[in-house]
């Protein structure tokens, strides 16, 4: 049983942000300051990836664990059920064919964890940064 009204809930949910997020903002500042140069949230990308660099062919999405299902710390919700299913297993099949339109096309594509960063932002970092030099060398 869910503890918020219907109404509450509803407006709980529609407080949720797709973009510019904490940690997103984090990760952007980290690179920039590395001097790192890049567009974020490029719609003009299948996906909009929340890193881009078009000169290295190169896209970076940072993944929600509940909005993208992570294996890991997905928490079905209990209510709604079938509504939350169809959602996240649509957000599922979307990030599939986004990462194989971006491979097909020839792109470096990196999906990274929203835990991945809270664990060890350092560590991850660290990935994201080896990840680009080596777009920027292929």
């Amino acid at each position: 049983m869910d503890r918020h009204t219907k109404e509450q809930r509803h407006k709980n949910m529609q407080a949720v942000k797709g973009k510019n997020t904490k940690l997103e903002n984090k990760v952007m500042t980290y690179l920039w300051q590395l001097g790192y140069r890049f567009r974020k949230n490029v719609k003009d990308l299948e996906g909009k990836p929340d890193v881009a660099i078009k000169k290295y062919k190169l896209a970076i999405f940072i993944d929600s664990c509940f909005w993208h299902k992570c294996p890991i710390h997905y928490k079905s919700p209990s209510t709604n059920f079938e509504f939350w299913d169809n959602k996240i297993s649509g957000n599922q099949k979307r990030d599939a064919l986004v990462t194989e339109y971006y491979k097909s096309n020839n792109w470096n594509i990196l999906r990274i964890w929203e835990h991945e960063l809270k664990n060890d932002f350092e560590k991850t970092m660290q990935k994201v940064i080896n990840f680009i030099e080596m777009s920027k060398g292929s």
